[in-house]
């Protein structure tokens, strides 16, 4: 069998993110870049099923050269072969989403594993549009997977709830937090994927259709007010809640 993980490169959640000078888009000096952890589970997914069932895994990522030090991970932790379409263009989800689905076409995989979002804009679109390109199942935010005979059935999770679902491969997973526990490289794999050939592509092309006209940060916190220090303040503070704050 062959699983293919479509995996991103996003900036660290612990860098300081600063707007670029175009206002468009952020500036990327000093800005450390990781794997999206949501395509860990995704990655381990496709690992794990691979281990059982046999076949090869593939690690698939569009972007610019920036985006093998992702890919490397991928690799290190034991995904057999990688393919990035390199693109440094700036891509809305739909044309990400068409130009991953074009090149899973020519892959021809038999489960398709994304994480359930990206932490950088969060906008959980890329699977479901995916799958639509290519006419195919999707299952979300999966937080258990089997594959067995030809199908996969998965517990996914809901509003207040999970629930279970099957399908027939192949499918589009997107992987949840609790789905499984990502392996760490060790240092063997690290060390192959040092040499192990990452495929460049030129990635199909697709005028976006979502344009950021202006970025910005929020507004920053204001300072807070301390009315007093006794219960003679509660007047005080319930009028200001109720005028001034809108909260009640």
């Amino acid at each position: 069998m062959k699983f293919v993980v479509c995996i991103n490169h996003v900036p660290d959640t612990e860098s300081k993110v600063k707007i670029g000078s175009d206002g468009k888009t952020i500036d990327k000096a000093g800005v450390n870049y990781i794997l999206n952890p949501y395509d860990e589970f995704a990655i381990e997914a496709a690992l794990r099923l691979k281990e059982k069932l046999g076949g090869e895994t593939i690690a698939l990522s569009l972007g610019g050269d920036a985006n093998k030090e992702t890919i490397r991970k991928a690799l290190a932790m034991g995904v057999e072969k990688a393919v990035l379409l390199k693109d440094d263009s700036v891509r809305d989800s739909y044309s990400v989403a068409f130009a991953l689905a074009e090149e899973l076409k020519r892959l021809s995989p038999d489960c398709i594993f994304f994480g359930k979002q990206s932490i950088d804009y969060y906008d959980e679109q890329i699977p479901g549009l995916v799958a639509e390109f290519l006419g195919l199942p999707s299952v979300s935010v999966a937080v258990k997977l089997d594959v067995e005979s030809g199908k996969v059935v998965c517990e996914r999770e809901i509003e207040g709830g999970h629930e279970v679902v099957e399908t027939k491969l192949p499918a589009v997973i997107s992987a949840q937090k609790g789905l499984n526990e990502p392996r760490y490289p060790s240092l063997k794999g690290i060390m192959s994927a040092k040499t192990k050939p990452i495929e460049e592509r030129q990635p199909a092309a697709c005028p976006p259709k979502v344009e950021v006209v202006a970025m910005s940060k929020p507004p920053g916190k204001q300072p807070g007010k301390i009315i007093g220090t006794d219960a003679g303040s509660v007047p005080e503070l319930v009028r200001l809640l109720h005028e001034e704050a809108k909260v009640i």
